[in-house]
């Protein structure tokens, strides 16, 4: 079995673009997921979970140019639960480390309006797939 989720949500705030002393980068934000369906009264009703989003590498150039707040998104990465110490109380985080990232809404800035796909690399150069 793999560790793979999918999701599709909207921004709920711009990223938070992390450096590390050594130049990397990392990228958190929280996307918004929500299911609609009617109660048993027929009632309209709606539900929104936010899920943690963790990127690096060559995605995070991607993310830190045309994600902003309200930017609908296709995200597919790996599960993780990470342990933690705060005011010496052990506390968990789940969040998703993306691996690949599809931009629905379309870019800001110069990009298209069309929608564009991008995956995890080690360089620059890895980071666009091309326009789907």
């Amino acid at each position: 079995m793999t560790n793979s989720c999918h999701f599709i949500g909207n921004l709920g705030a711009d990223p938070k673009i992390h450096t590390f002393d050594n130049g990397d980068k990392q990228a958190t934000f929280s996307i918004g997921v929500s299911e609609k369906w009617k109660n048993k009264d027929g009632e309209k009703m709606e539900r929104t979970d936010w899920i943690n989003i963790v990127a690096r590498g060559g995605l995070v150039k991607v993310i830190e140019l045309y994600l902003t707040k309200g930017s609908k998104v296709y995200i597919e990465g790996k599960l993780r639960t990470r342990k933690y110490e705060k005011d010496g109380v052990t506390q968990y985080a789940t969040e998703i480390l993306a691996n690949n990232l599809n931009m629905l809404s379309g870019a800001t800035g110069t990009q298209s309006q069309e929608q564009d796909s991008f995956a995890q690399g080690d360089d620059e150069s890895d980071v666009p797939l091309g326009v789907i």
